[in-house]
């Protein structure tokens, strides 16, 4: 997965994940993306730094949300929420508890290619971390449909 700083014609910045270059570009060109702020999908790639890892980090325990920070997202961000939802699922295989033992072989090329998503004890992503697999932990929001 790949971080983009995106914008939209109105100036409003944002980020946007993507399985890699191509990805964002298709879903550009096909107007599939939009701003969270005002719902434009003129948005193109903005100028930005390059992430350099020196060294794993992670995220300190007060940094970590709550169980109960979901409890007043606002609409704009729960809509967006649920699209990484619905793209994740559509793209990417759910390998359940499995995930980092998943990971580990994809990392080391003992498994084939491909996005997964699933569950994770803290020790497993820090185990993670430490053997160099980049994994992201998203919200797991309620379905839009459901």
């Amino acid at each position: 997965m790949i971080c983009y700083q995106l914008r939209c014609d109105a100036g409003h910045e944002f980020e946007g994940w993507f399985p890699g270059s191509a990805a964002f570009d298709d879903q550009a060109r096909r107007n599939l993306l939009s701003c969270p702020q005002c719902g434009t999908s003129h948005v193109v790639r903005a100028l930005m730094a390059p992430a350099v890892r020196t060294a794993p980090t992670r995220v300190p325990e007060t940094a970590r949300p709550s169980p109960q920070a979901g409890a007043a997202i606002p609409a704009a961000m729960m809509a967006a929420m649920q699209r990484v939802r619905q793209y994740v699922e559509e793209r990417c295989e759910n390998v359940g508890d499995k995930f980092a033992e998943e990971a580990l072989k994809i990392h080391h090329g003992d498994g084939e290619q491909r996005g997964i998503y699933g569950r994770a004890s803290e020790e497993d992503c820090d185990r993670l971390v430490d053997e160099g697999v980049e994994i992201m932990a998203i919200p797991w929001v309620p379905r839009a449909d459901g």
